[in-house]
């Protein structure tokens, strides 16, 4: 039985860590015990222009791709960060891509299990659909995807936008928190989400998209 990505990925940290590639500064210059930053300040582990596979029951699966991979653990809560940004991709039998994920900057808490994802966030799903946006959360715990930012989601025949969205993990079942409109590609046109009258309007209208 396949593993959700989630797991593949909390699983990813240890099997990558081994791939990491540790640069160490160029002939020590001697330095007083002022100049030593303290310990919690520093990661780790450094892994610079790091990739690497995944493989599930013998079958590469995923693909991780950073140009810059911090860990730190004295800090609290123990946390890894990508500044210079992350690429994800999921594989079938095939090694055709099945999904993917990509942002310009990464942060994992790693008690939490949580993700944060920030700058020209673009993530693919199983169908195809594309999702746009500047900020992305994933809670691996409560296997939960969701924003609050603006975004714009480009579909087989229309294009979504809104603010605010919330998914499963898979990013197949997705609520927009407030919809702006549903922008037809071709001639079929989808419904556009209802607008009730402003005073009798008791929350945001959402748009739900499930089993697509």
């Amino acid at each position: 039985m396949r593993r959700p990505l989630s797991d593949k990925i909390l699983m990813a940290g240890n099997l990558v860590l081994l791939a990491i590639v540790l640069f160490a500064c160029s002939p020590a210059e001697q330095v007083t015990q002022d100049q030593v930053p303290p310990r919690d300040s520093l990661p780790v582990l450094v892994g610079d222009t790091v990739t690497t596979l995944i493989s599930d029951s013998g079958i590469t699966r995923y693909r991780i791709e950073t140009t810059q991979w911090l860990v730190f653990d004295k800090k609290e809560p123990t946390y890894q960060e990508f500044p210079k940004g992350i690429y994800l991709e999921q594989f079938d039998e095939a090694l055709t891509v099945q999904a993917s994920l990509k942002a310009d900057y990464a942060y994992y808490n790693e008690p939490d299990q949580h993700w944060t994802l920030r700058g020209n966030v673009h993530a693919m799903n199983r169908k195809g659909e594309h999702f746009d946006t500047q900020e992305l959360k994933w809670d691996q715990k409560t296997h939960r995807v969701y924003s609050d930012s603006a975004i714009h989601i480009t579909r087989e025949k229309s294009i979504i936008e809104g603010v605010g969205f919330e998914s499963n993990e898979e990013m197949s079942k997705y609520t927009i928190m407030h919809p702006t409109g549903v922008f037809p590609i071709d001639d079929e046109e989808e419904p556009q989400p209802a607008e009730e009258p402003a005073e009798e309007q008791a929350e945001p209208t959402k748009l739900k998209i499930a089993n697509i």
